[in-house]
């Protein structure tokens, strides 16, 4: 049996255990992501610039929750990261490195502009993605809130991390929260996790980890419900802005070599042995060690390089030029947008509301307008054709199909837009907007929360 006969039979294995629909192994299968790739390509042949309204700012492309090797569960040099920035036109990168009392996150961590690329240090820390503007190293806090004010103290921000550990919690003055987490998505798709944890299964991927790399990390992709809707309730109590969180490691490798008495070993990226095969016992490993000599490898897979993880999704910020003080208006102001980008190019899409001669963009805040033919109209635009939903307070009131959108707000309320697209007979989240705040004229300027 050949190498490839032998890689084609465990695909139909994984294949043939695989569910035929609802979760991210039924995505997994060759001839789906084959039909995903289609889709997408037949998208990027649709896609057209969008004419915005004037307006100051412009759109900048960023990834939170960046990992680099100095997190214990990452060994990533800054090249690595920068360079994946650049080839994913990311313009910031915001840095959530696990503490340590061996370095000091904000005077260690990586600031500044490189390459083209805005960095800032932050860190994972206490349920929270924190960018103080000082170190806070030696400081001491009581509890969730007590880091939050210690944050805040000197305007740094703060987000809730991971909702689905703590969706009962109601911090005040916190910037934001996380409203999409790659590892979150990753962990509820419960029979790709067994893949992963059987080495036969795990090999029988490579051939479409090889073949359709975007499309397989996209295929954990579930509309984030839960993070959606906890948020829509936090926002309706002070404004929280929305992020998406890569929780990028570039730590899922697996490579599987030979050992010096011929058995097969599996390692992760961080050198940790996780299983050993005996081929005289697994008798669909044997070929795979004839004629190899010992620390030949066998097979690698790299499941989340950088690259692949920025591509999934971003955090796109609107800003008027390319420095830190710009991004923190826009995450304190809530100006940004969360994009699943390996479905396609945001760049150009807006949702503003329009009273009168005055624009309010996406986070701003607005009374309710009253009298004869007065009208507070919510807008929108994308590059591409999609199912518009727009919220209030998480309900869906309007829905619509095309490249542009408008309806006429008559309540007063905490509004987002959702962008869908139809892709190889899913509808999938595209879009995901921070809300523009409708506020009636006696709570005007009402709970902001900063």
């Amino acid at each position: 049996m050949t190498e490839r006969q032998w890689l084609m039979m465990m695909v139909a294995v994984f294949v043939f255990t695989s569910p035929a629909l609802g979760d991210a192994t039924s995505r997994m299968q060759i001839g789906q992501l084959k039909a995903t790739r289609a889709a997408l390509e037949a998208l990027r042949d649709e896609w057209q610039a969008v004419s915005a309204p004037p307006g100051e700012f412009r759109d900048y492309r960023a990834q939170l929750h960046v990992h680099t090797h100095f997190s214990h569960d990452s060994r990533s040099p800054i090249e690595e990261i920068l360079q994946a920035a650049q080839e994913c036109n990311t313009q910031v990168l915001m840095f959530n490195d696990h503490p340590s009392d061996e370095y000091d996150f904000f005077k260690d961590g990586y600031q500044g502009l490189r390459d083209g690329v805005l960095m800032v240090a932050g860190a994972e820390k206490g349920g929270f993605l924190v960018y103080p503007n000082r170190s806070i190293q030696a400081n001491t806090y009581e509890g969730p809130q007590g880091l939050a004010n210690l944050v805040r103290s000197d305007d740094g921000l703060i987000f809730l991390s991971h909702l689905e550990e703590r969706m009962d919690w109601a911090i005040s003055g916190i910037t934001g929260n996380e409203i999409y987490n790659t590892h979150a998505d990753v962990m509820e798709e419960k029979r790709f996790l067994s893949a992963l944890k059987n080495p036969l299964m795990l090999m029988g991927l490579m051939p479409a980890i090889r073949d359709y790399p975007q499309e397989m990390f996209g295929a954990i992709l579930d509309y984030p419900a839960d993070y959606l809707r906890r948020w829509d309730e936090l926002c309706q109590t002070a404004r929280h802005t929305g992020v998406a969180a890569n929780d990028a490691h570039h730590n899922q490798v697996i490579r599987a070599y030979v050992t010096e008495d011929q058995q097969v070993a599996i390692e992760d990226a961080l050198g940790k042995r996780v299983a050993t095969l005996d081929p005289e016992k697994v008798a669909l490993v044997k070929p795979l060690v004839a004629g190899r000599k010992p620390g030949d490898v066998i097979l690698e897979l790299d499941l989340d390089p950088y690259p692949r993880s920025f591509q999934h999704v971003s955090t796109h910020l609107l800003m008027r030029d390319l420095t830190r003080e710009e991004v923190w208006d826009a995450l304190k102001s809530s100006r940004a947008y969360v994009s699943f980008e390996w479905l396609a190019n945001p760049t150009g899409f807006w949702f503003a509301a329009q009273c009168g001669d005055q624009r309010i963009d996406v986070g701003g805040e607005t009374t309710l307008v009253a009298g004869e033919g007065a009208q507070l109209q919510l807008a929108a635009a994308a590059p591409l054709p999609v199912l518009f939903k727009l919220l209030r307070h998480g309900q869906v009131v309007h829905e619509h199909r095309g490249r542009e959108f408008e309806f006429v707000a008559q309540s007063s309320g905490v509004y987002r837009l959702e962008a869908w697209l139809q892709v190889a007979g899913e509808l999938k989240p595209w879009i995901l907007t921070n809300p523009i705040y409708v506020r009636d004229a006696q709570v005007r300027d009402a709970g902001t929360g900063q």
